[in-house]
């Protein structure tokens, strides 16, 4: 009730008034302007996808499996390695591909995947850009 009354006790004339914007004097009366991010919503975006792949062991651990070979591996191989049933280990390869860290090639009735070389080199740059 105490809000309620207080939001009508409200002048409209300071319920109009903007936000002061971040960084203005204003918006704390003694600190520097901030220096805006130099990382766009939609780079933000992809990144935040990128990183989340990266966020769970299991696909950590396939990224590094994948990395440590000379040659693209079957989806077989890889479910070998894991004590996880086939369709957990394809939907973990199928986030990593969609983030652009794993590619994927079929042959026949199998698929082989490998690293994206790329996709990790943008990854690294991207946190590269986070360090002053």
């Amino acid at each position: 009730m105490a809000v309620r009354e207080a939001i009508q006790n409200t002048s409209p004339d300071s319920r109009s008034l903007p936000a002061p914007v971040l960084g203005s004097p204003e918006a704390a009366g003694c600190c520097e302007p901030v220096i805006p991010a130099p990382l766009s919503a939609g780079d933000a975006n992809r990144w935040a996808r990128v990183f989340r792949a990266l966020s769970d062991p299991t696909r950590l651990r396939i990224l590094a499996l994948l990395a440590a070979q000379d040659r693209p591996l079957c989806v077989c191989d890889i479910v070998a390695q894991f004590p996880l049933g086939q369709p957990t280990i394809s939907h973990h390869l199928r986030i990593l591909r969609e983030a652009g860290l794993v590619t994927a090639e079929r042959r026949g009735s199998w698929v082989y995947h490998s690293v994206a070389q790329r996709g990790l080199l943008e990854a690294w740059r991207a946190v590269a850009k986070l360090v002053p």
